[in-house]
């Protein structure tokens, strides 16, 4: 089943990093810039909002801070949502000033952006002035692109003309649940937008389409090898003569040369590919390990690994070896127990360990099940929350605990005026905010509070005392926004202190990287920077590093390096430690594009990866919880 070419249709390029990428795409940019300057001519830029290219403009100020001028730039916006005020939180002017504009030299007559403020009978001159702009100002040089979860670019939804022009156009639902969470709320989504059209995008000269993270890597597959249609407008790219899409290893994950190499070219093997190969011919042909044949591999772009190992037998039993030792009911070791072909070590026991939360229920929701045989084995446990959590919670629970307070102090006594006081303050302050408005302070710390008590009664619940719960509450999250600050040394330091403090011989932390609102990615970040820092502490050296998922994506099979399975029992125990945050109970105010509640999502996954392995002929369980380990 080899293929005779790649299947890649469009010119792709994967970093090792979205940062790396973002540096790359910056330094073109730039190259142009500098280019047009010494031509004595004007720069016409493209541009996208978003979070995916944040770090290009990042990069961009850097460079004009570094001596780059953007006097001869000339720029032309994708998109804004309609209706829109340009100070709003979610205006893609206010976004493009404070992220790019109000930092270089750029003249402000040469910026153009939909406006989103016109009444709807101006709308359409206003769109046709906007193609003719660009083409007075000589076409656009560089486009740059991220690209929806429908294959949009720009607000181009599916069904739209490879030859549209810029219009007003109507949200697909996907698309406004996407953005619910910037408007904290899907019913506070416009559902129309200003849009370039595709045939405006590729009247650009060059193009740079950009994409981060897994949760984008479907969408890229589909782009980039799949036919072009228009239900997936990003591939009208394939007919572009000058477009590169720029990805980070995680969005490239289903590229055919990413995900399954073999069937391009023969491959210098490792076990690591091996593994990835041997699961994905099992799950291919729908036989467990044990029953794959010289002729599955062989049909299947894989001869090269029977010629290396001398038979389907031999790699059969070699991949369920190593599939089989990642199964572990000690997930913190087993005492007086030959740890040699096991995930963690025997000694020390107990252990010390640190399971790093970025909200207040990712410990329960993601690794419940670990958490609380980890305490039953008699382990020294510590939860570290890294964030407050408090814009994830609704306001009617604001409302409902500063009642509780107010009665609270009725019944007991205690000042009934000022609570009386506090408690209209409250009400008045959620009453008066609009769609989109930040809460005021007193509202913050009510929401975080009630996060903070919901996460100590799950800690009580698995069996470890408050003294062991940590509420970091990391502050580049404390912007009451969904767009939060940069992270910052007392960030990282937070952490550094609290790993001093334990000096854990485990420590678990959330690789669930496809959190839409990039909180996850963040926390990761400030520990690894954390670790990195420590690793030369004596106690570091015998500290082990797990990954953990479940909320959001879970672990490929051939990536899980432990496996902790759950009976029925356990995983009931789990759901009712997750039921501890009722907050986040029934509807979570941010549920990304996925409809399920956490603990829903978290079991069908949990029972998912106990099927995987059943399937490929291991010991079949109730569910499964996975992690990785990362090694410094």
């Amino acid at each position: 089943m080899m293929l005779s070419e790649s299947p890649e249709k469009i010119p792709t390029r994967v970093f090792e990093s979205s940062e790396k990428a973002s540096v790359f795409v910056a330094q073109q940019i730039a190259a142009l810039i500098k280019q047009r300057q010494r031509e004595k001519k004007m720069c016409v830029l493209g541009l996208a909002t978003g979070s995916t290219p944040t770090r290009v403009y990042a990069e961009l100020v850097d460079l004009h801070k570094k001596g780059l001028s953007f006097r001869n730039v000339i720029t032309f916006n994708l998109d804004e949502y309609y209706p829109m005020q340009p100070k709003s939180l979610q205006s893609y002017v206010r976004f493009m000033h404070e992220l790019l504009f109000d930092h270089i030299d750029i003249l402000p007559s040469n910026i153009h952006i939909p406006d989103g403020t016109l009444t709807k009978d101006k709308v359409g001159a206003f769109c046709k002035a906007y193609e003719k702009k660009i083409a007075e100002a000589g076409g656009i040089d560089i486009q740059i692109l991220g690209v929806g979860r429908t294959g949009h670019i720009g607000f181009n939804e599916p069904g739209s003309s490879e030859r549209s022009v810029t219009r007003m156009i109507t949200l697909d639902q996907v698309t406004r649940v996407d953005a619910a969470s910037d408007f904290f709320g899907e019913e506070n989504v416009p559902r129309n937008a200003i849009t370039m059209g595709v045939g405006t995008i590729l009247r650009a000269r060059q193009i740079f389409m950009m994409a981060w993270g897994e949760g984008k890597a479907p969408v890229i597959q589909r782009a980039v090898e799949g036919p072009i249609t228009d239900q997936i407008p990003s591939t009208f790219l394939q007919r572009h003569p000058n477009t590169l899409v720029v990805l980070d290893q995680a969005a490239a994950s289903n590229l055919t040369r990413i995900k399954t190499p073999w069937l391009l070219d023969s491959c210098q093997w490792d076990d690591r590919l091996l593994r990835k190969a041997v699961v994905w011919l099992c799950q291919t042909v729908k036989k467990p390990i044990l029953k794959l044949t010289n002729q599955d591999y062989t049909e299947h772009g894989m001869s090269d690994v029977i010629h290396e190992w001398g038979s389907a037998y031999n790699v059969n039993i070699k991949i369920f070896n190593e599939l089989q030792r990642t199964i572990t009911g000690w997930p913190g070791g087993k005492p007086k127990a030959d740890d040699a072909n096991r995930p963690e070590r025997a000694k020390p026991f107990p252990k010390r360990v640190v399971i790093f939360s970025p909200h207040p229920d990712d410990d329960v929701i993601s690794m419940g099940g670990t958490f609380i045989r980890l305490v039953d084995q008699g382990h020294e446990v510590h939860v570290a929350y890294q964030t407050s959590g408090n814009i994830a919670v609704f306001d009617d629970d604001a409302i409902r605990f500063a009642d509780f307070v107010r009665d609270f102090n009725e019944a007991f006594g205690l000042k009934k005026a000022d609570a009386e006081k506090f408690y209209k303050k409250i009400v008045k302050s959620i009453k008066d905010k609009k769609p989109g408005q930040v809460d005021t302070p007193e509202v913050l710390t009510i929401k975080g509070l009630i996060r903070r008590g919901e996460a100590k009664a799950g800690c009580r619940y698995t069996g470890i005392p408050d003294s062991q719960a940590h509420f970091l509450d990391m502050p580049f999250y404390e912007t009451g926004k969904v767009k939060k600050k940069p992270l910052s040394k007392q960030d990282i330091q937070l952490i550094v202190d609290l790993l001093e403090q334990i000096k854990p011989h485990q420590i678990y932390a959330a690789g669930d990287l496809s959190d839409p609102h990039g909180t996850h990615r963040v926390c990761l970040a400030a520990i690894f920077e954390a670790v990195s820092r420590l690793k030369r502490k004596p106690w570091m050296k015998d500290c082990y590093v797990w990954l953990y998922r479940g909320a959001w994506q879970e672990w490929d099979i051939d990536q899980i390096e432990m496996a902790v399975p759950l009976s029925p029992d356990e995983l009931l125990r789990k759901r009712k430690a997750v039921f501890k945050h009722q907050s986040q109970k029934d509807s979570a105010l941010f549920p990304g594009n996925d409809a399920r509640e956490f603990w829903v999502r978290a079991e069908d996954r949990n029972h998912a990866t106990a099927a995987a392995y059943n399937q490929l002929g291991l010991a079949e369980y109730e569910a499964i919880e996975a992690f990785v380990r990362h090694k410094f």
